[in-house]
């Protein structure tokens, strides 16, 4: 329905609110196996999903309401900005003391209440994330940690004492709630035709294709990470013939607003050195990997 209303609609501003049954909803260039337990979820019937946006692994249900924002503006700083602050100034009128944090999170004191998420369309740019309502604590610790029961207990101890729940810090329940955002955010509405339904749900058959929500991530010989500050966890995956690149995916919770493939394709068959990687990549990376600097990509190949 984002991408809908971003490719089809010729509306400037829009704003939905939205739930999900237990879901595990994880980023664009996230591994599966490496940030869900996939068996945990299967067993307690939580729904596995892959979303467009970059960003990490989130824990979804009906208890949590999602926000989308969909927006012509195309800075994308300046997009996340305004969008956090009008979220963080809803929250403010009902007394919490919510503040932005981080490259993409919304706090409550020091706990956090809201996680969220960019991707950009030819024109248009979409901002989505969690509002943290009321969450099943055990389902959210265990669909995305080892299922041992203890361990699933610790971690529930241990998210608990970081996350911040609304219903703690209001009177108002879930519905009540989602009134006075939509009363503060929104001017009009927009409905959408049985025709609009009709391609959304052909659109949708791609993000419920085992295609798109596995992926297709060879193993490749040689694997790097790292944690960048202020643009998250990256894992290089590269196959490396006789000092030349032969091939490279970068995976992680960072966020994507280029094109990353015509990026990938510049290293394919070039040599393993400064000099080489440099002339091959463009000049800004940060434009295509948010916060990234390009001797920062570089130092990390070679590392």
């Amino acid at each position: 329905m984002e991408e809908y209303v971003a490719r089809y609609t010729d509306i400037t501003d829009a704003f939905f609110m939205w739930q999900v049954q237990p879901s595990v909803i994880f980023g664009r260039n996230q591994l599966i196996e490496s940030e869900v337990n996939i068996d945990y979820c299967r067993s307690h019937g939580i729904r596995m999903y892959r979303r467009k946006s970059g960003g990490g692994c989130v824990y979804a249900d009906m208890n949590n309401i999602m926000f989308a924002y969909i927006t012509s503006e195309d800075n994308v700083g300046f997009t996340f900005y305004r969008y956090v602050n009008m979220v963080v100034h809803v929250l403010r009128l009902l007394g919490i003391d919510a503040k932005a944090s981080g490259r993409n999170d919304i706090m409550i004191g020091d706990r956090k209440v809201s996680g969220n998420a960019f991707y950009h369309l030819p024109g248009r740019s979409i901002v989505h994330g969690t509002m943290l309502y009321d969450t099943d604590m055990e389902n959210m610790v265990g669909s995305i940690t080892p299922s041992d029961a203890k361990l699933v207990s610790k971690g529930v101890k241990s998210v608990r004492q970081r996350i911040a729940l609304l219903k703690d810090y209001i009177d108002l329940d879930q519905a009540a709630f989602k009134r006075f955002v939509k009363e503060h955010l929104c001017t009009e509405e927009y409905m959408l035709t049985e025709q609009d339904v009709l391609t959304i749900e052909e659109m949708e058959k791609e993000y419920l294709s085992d295609a798109f929500i596995y992926g297709n991530n060879p193993k490749y010989a040689v694997v790097k990470r790292e944690r960048i500050e202020g643009v998250g966890e990256l894992e290089l995956r590269m196959e490396v013939r006789s000092g030349i690149l032969k091939n490279i995916n970068i995976l992680g919770d960072y966020f994507l607003i280029g094109d990353l493939n015509d990026m990938l394709d510049r290293l394919k068959d070039v040599s393993l050195d400064a000099e080489s990687l440099n002339a091959a990549l463009p000049d800004s990376v940060e434009d295509i990997i948010r916060g990234l600097q390009k001797e920062k990509l570089i130092t990390l190949i070679l590392k």
